[in-house]
């Protein structure tokens, strides 16, 4: 597989699982946007091997050898995978901490064994990785004023919570099918829900108190990373904006129908999406002039 043909893989994998980040990855400059699609499209492909229903037993093994994979590339060693050689060609071209790949890795083990968390902050330690982490291995793509790299990681950090949060709020059914619940046992005992409330076709009354908890706390997490904004690059803050608010716009969808998020997925209206894009295509436009490409067209 070439580097060019990677690239591409990651670009699919994107465009097919993460519609709403796809949507405002178009906002940036074309060679910032390839690494974009690696970052996600390599934690798409690690996700997916997680949740494969046809991999069942073999799971764990498919993890190990994705692991193996991944050191060997990271060491610059032979390896055989489409996704890895556009994945491992942007963690060197900008210095992606290791570590916060690790944690990733870390975080999807936890999803093959965790079925549950106890309290939020539970949540939260597993959210460090399989979240939070995303959000500081795109900073140095996204690039930050300068000076301003140290700040911008907490608001990065704070984003990826915000988004995977949202995604749980709005997953509750698709996750319980999987088996696995993101809502903490302790906020279920609190607001009285049990399991067969997950399961019901309609949220209860309980059920939709717990809900609107969780997604006041999602709204913390947004509040927490919009200062982040100012301190990227003009060119990636068209796009960090419009994927906040595409996934703003989620919660937004899960209030207006009362929270409940059994009836049906919520999801932004095309029309909202596109509205969401255009106001912020001519920032997109103007925002990049002056500023350099970092790194150089893959092969």
């Amino acid at each position: 597989m070439t580097l060019t043909a990677s690239y591409e893989r990651c670009r699919r994998l994107h465009a097919r699982f993460g519609r709403s980040y796809y949507l405002a990855t178009l906002l940036l400059p074309a060679w910032k946007r390839r690494h974009v699609h690696a970052l996600y499209g390599f934690a798409r492909y690690a996700d997916e091997i997680v949740d494969s229903a046809e991999l069942d037993g073999d799971r764990a093994a498919a993890l190990d050898a994705l692991s193996g994979r991944l050191t060997a590339a990271l060491a610059g060693k032979p390896h055989r995978d489409p996704v890895l050689p556009a994945f491992v060609h942007t963690v060197g071209a900008f210095g992606i901490d290791h570590a916060d790949v690790h944690l990733f890795m870390d975080a999807m083990r936890a999803d093959l064994t965790v079925t549950r968390y106890g309290t939020y902050d539970d949540l939260l330690g597993y959210m460090a990785g399989s979240a939070a982490a995303i959000g500081t291995m795109m900073l140095p793509v996204l690039e930050t004023v300068p000076g301003a790299r140290d700040a911008a990681r907490e608001p990065a950090r704070q984003l990826g919570l915000a988004f995977q949060l949202t995604n749980f709020l709005r997953d509750v059914a698709e996750d319980l099918e999987r088996g696995r619940v993101y809502l903490p046992a302790e906020d279920m005992d609190r607001f009285g829900v049990r399991d067969a409330d997950l399961r019901a076709p309609r949220t209860g009354p309980a059920l939709r108190a717990l809900i609107a908890f969780e997604a006041e706390r999602a709204r913390e997490h947004y509040r927490l990373a919009a200062p982040g904004v100012a301190l990227l690059a003009p060119s990636s803050r068209p796009c960090i904006r419009a994927a906040h608010q595409l996934y703003g716009g989620i919660l937004d969808r899960i209030e207006a129908a009362g929270h409940d998020v059994l009836a049906g997925r919520a999801r932004v209206p095309r029309r909202d999406r596109a509205t969401i894009f255009v106001r912020q295509l001519a920032a997109a436009a103007t925002a990049g002039r002056g500023e350099r490409r970092a790194v150089a067209e893959p092969a």
